[in-house]
């Protein structure tokens, strides 16, 4: 009889692409993976450490399985291991704690304690300045767009950010081994990939390439028909970039652009590379390419001496550039930065009033980018979700599209005309 296996995955998108290959590697090995729901011998947690509430999500995830499954073997991985490992060590259940720079071993180190359940939690992680391997990482089979880790780690240091410490310097495998990749994830018959990694656009530095080479490289592949950026940094969204990206037919007019704050003061003690001046300039030659634009934008709220005119001023400097989506986040204390010693506290009860505020204006941001859709063909790329009698997907530049059920049409990219818009920015369709 097959061991089983259960995955569970908190955080990103990178920590998607790593799951699926993951868990393709215990299916290769004789494993079957089975639903959160089903008895399994092994349950394989990849964890995200972005915030507190990252971490008590993940430490609530585990007491939750160890409770349900009380016989299994509990593996925890990803950032939150990197960084906790022994504080993950001593919640009753976890057997293993791996480190991101032991992620491609983990099958060898989970499979040697099968039926070894009660032994002291074993740990493999190292410092941060040992990050160096590449768990190389794709996700297929789990949704009709694949998730392709091209590049992992980050030579910044914003004063906030625990990911140099969990994830390691900025590295990546040659452009080639990432086009085998992509003609791999082709031929499965999926035909949209999302480029991920902590910092994509610093994309070379192990290998000496760039990333329009990369982007250069990808868009020849044959069978992939669209192509997305999970996130760029402002400074590394290039005119070069930008001219690859608008020149092709499979990048589609979809950016997530990371801003942090509205706020020249907070920029410069969140050690970005840039300030509102320059990142007005790059939202507005973005729009300038690529009329119809999607546009998201990454947005920390409270973090330490931002007043309640600072804030205004994000507030404003956002209004005046009409991205299509808000990605807002309370600012969360982190162990070893040096964001935890700056003076200026803002209350949790401010923060929420802000985060709140600004989830209102993404949401009214996000329904005018929609409207502008209203009664123009789209196209969509089938999902396979069917609820309540229909099925779902997105169009080039990330509109959510419902339609009626149609089985044959999952996987497929059709035109259609966006007949209604939701409040919420969903384009409905009412037949095929």
């Amino acid at each position: 009889m097959k061991k089983k296996v259960s995955f569970h995955t908190l955080g990103c998108k990178l920590n998607f692409s790593e799951t699926s290959s993951l868990a393709r590697r215990f299916e290769e090995e004789g494993y079957e993976r089975v639903s959160t729901d089903s008895d399994c011998q092994m349950i394989v947690i990849n964890t995200c450490s972005v915030t507190d509430h990252a971490d008590k999500k993940c430490r609530n995830l585990i007491r939750r399985l160890h409770h349900k499954h009380p016989s299994a073997i509990i593996v925890v991985t990803g950032c939150y291991a990197q960084l906790k490992a022994d504080e993950i060590a001593a919640i009753e259940g976890v057997d293993l704690v791996v480190g991101n720079n032991d992620k491609g071993s983990l099958f060898e180190l989970a499979d040697r304690l099968a039926g070894k359940k009660g032994s002291d939690a074993e740990i493999h992680t190292c410092k941060s300045s040992e990050l160096t391997s590449f768990f190389a990482s794709f996700s297929t089979g789990d949704r009709t767009r694949s998730f392709l880790k091209v590049q992992d780690g980050c030579d910044y240091r914003c004063s906030y950010c625990t990911i140099p410490l969990a994830r390691g310097g900025s590295r990546n495998i040659p452009v080639a081994d990432l086009v085998a990749e992509a003609e791999t994830i082709a031929a499965t018959g999926c035909r949209e990939i999302v480029l991920t990694g902590v910092n994509i656009g610093d994309f070379g530095k192990t290998t000496g390439e760039s990333f329009v080479e990369l982007l250069r490289r990808l868009d020849g592949v044959e069978g992939i028909e669209r192509y997305r950026i999970s996130s760029i940094e402002p400074n590394l969204l290039t005119e070069e970039v930008l001219a690859v990206t608008t020149a092709s037919e499979k990048f589609m007019p979809h950016y997530h652009i990371p801003l942090q704050s509205g706020c020249d003061k907070i920029l410069a003690a969140m050690r970005r590379r840039y300030n509102t001046d320059m990142f007005r300039k790059k939202i507005l030659r973005v729009k300038e390419l690529v009329p119809d634009v999607f546009l998201g934008i990454d947005v920390i709220v409270g973090f330490p001496g931002e007043t309640d005119d600072d804030f205004e001023t994000t507030y404003r400097f956002l209004e005046e550039l009409e991205p299509s989506f808000l990605h807002v986040f309370p600012y969360s204390e982190r162990a070893d930065t040096d964001a935890i010693h700056l003076d200026g506290k803002v209350p949790p009860q401010v923060k929420e009033a802000r985060v709140e505020r600004l989830s209102e204006l993404s949401g009214r941001l996000h329904s005018r980018f929609a409207e502008r859709f209203r009664g123009r063909e789209v196209r969509v790329l089938v999902e396979g979700t069917k609820k309540g009698g229909l099925m779902f997907g997105y169009t080039d530049n990330y509109l959510r599209c419902e339609m009626p059920y149609k089985r044959e049409l999952i996987g497929k990219i059709v035109t259609v005309k966006a007949e209604q818009i939701t409040p919420e920015g969903v384009i409905v369709v009412s037949s095929l």
